[in-house]
């Protein structure tokens, strides 16, 4: 593991003022009390991955680098401007204000990965607050606040040229989408929205209904047909095999190099019901799921653990980072809520490498190596399936 303390304005400062070997861990305090010293801290992590992506531990290293002299700056704000202006570095910390800054910080992962040539591309981050898990809250809530996000990122991606279509799982989905969202879809100019049967033959019947009912969303064909970048949400596991069909179909194929995004799908859960009986077979990671890098990725996670002193149980949270062209990170969460990076690397951390690294941050990891106690903490099993089958996939994108 290497903590770097490296200037608040990139990579390309002074050489090493010093450079200190030890063994041990570094307590959180310790990052207050470098900001104090006016130093910016970096937790990297180098790992010697094998073809499953196992790391070996090596040396603690901590490498110091003195700031560029000028008018100090609050840490938040030195993040800032050193993510501007080199985000292939990470963030040192992370605090968005809004979920307006969220998605311009997607939409502007988006746009780089698109530069670099990149088509399949998977954007991830909390559609609500993190307190209401997802579907498990409300389907219609979490349904409503992400269309409206993408919506959000759709006008954004539409303003640097792109003509945006949104597609939703259905034809019902899209009706009620429509209905509800009928003015900003309208209102925005060079965003179109769909739904993933819209490239099938018209059913008669439902059409039918629809003029019953006193007429539905007009026909969304041939704006899918237009679009060069495609938006995809709130698609459940068994959908999931229209979203495949629907981009086989696509005009020119599925390599036809418009731009597909995944937003807000929570493909970590989807993927865990692959293989189940009714569900889609475990090919559809293997084959399809595995093409999409993520480009933008915040998953929030909150852990506890027990301990033999007061107060006995500590809670902590953080989360796992990623945006492109910037490494993937373990964010622990500080007490003001803002998220600061303790440990990076390039490829993509299962989800029990983010709970270890998160416990050693906390100084918790207080079990001797190998023991039972160790091993009784840890679980016997530490990784998914589809985080384990390596060699089964078509492709390696999502991890890096």
């Amino acid at each position: 593991t290497i903590w770097a303390i490296r200037p608040a304005l990139g990579v390309n400062g002074d050489v090493d003022s010093a450079m200190l070997q030890f063994k041990g861990h570094l307590r959180p305090c310790a990052v207050s009390e470098a900001r104090t010293h006016n130093v910016c801290l970096f937790h990297t992590a180098q790992f010697v991955r094998k073809q499953r992506c196992k790391k070996l531990k090596s040396d603690t290293r901590f490498v110091f680098r003195a700031l560029p002299d000028g008018p100090a700056t609050s840490p938040s704000a030195s993040a800032s401007a050193r993510a501007v202006l080199d985000k292939t570095a990470g963030r040192m910390t992370y605090k968005p204000l809004s979920y307006g800054e969220m998605v311009n910080d997607a939409v502007e992962s988006i746009m780089a990965a698109l530069n670099d040539g990149l088509r399949w591309l998977e954007v991830e981050f909390p559609a609500l607050p993190t307190n209401v898990d997802g579907y498990k809250g409300s389907s219609d809530l979490f349904i409503d606040s992400n269309t409206q996000l993408a919506l959000a990122g759709a006008k954004r991606l539409a303003a640097r040229g792109r003509k945006v279509h949104i597609v939703l799982p259905d034809e019902g989905e899209y009706s009620r989408t429509y209905r509800i969202f009928k003015n900003n879809i309208q209102l925005a100019e060079g965003v179109t929205v769909g739904h993933l049967k819209e490239a099938d033959p018209p059913n008669p019947l439902a059409a039918l209904f629809a003029g019953v009912g006193g007429g539905g969303a007009p026909s969304s064909r041939e704006a899918g047909e237009r679009a060069d970048t495609y938006i995809f949400i709130n698609a459940t596991c068994v959908e999931l095999l229209n979203l495949r069909a629907y981009v086989e179909k696509l005009p020119g194929g599925p390599e036809s190099g418009r731009a597909l995004v995944l937003w807000n799908m929570e493909l970590d859960t989807l993927r865990g019901d692959l293989g189940l009986p009714a569900f889609p077979p475990k090919e559809l990671h293997y084959a399809f799921l595995s093409r999409f890098r993520p480009v933008f990725y915040l998953r929030p996670r909150d852990y506890s653990k027990s301990v033999p002193v007061p107060p006995f149980i500590v809670n902590y949270s953080g989360a796992m980072f990623r945006e492109y062209p910037g490494p993937w990170q373990v964010m622990l969460k500080q007490d003001g809520g803002e998220y600061a990076c303790i440990a990076e690397e390039p490829v993509r951390y299962n989800l029990g490498e983010v709970k270890e690294e998160l416990t050693v941050a906390m100084g918790l990891a207080t079990e001797e190596e190998g023991s039972t106690m160790q091993f009784l903490r840890r679980g016997y099993k530490t990784s998914t399936w589809y985080e384990d089958d390596y060699e089964q996939e078509a492709s390696h994108e999502w991890r890096l």
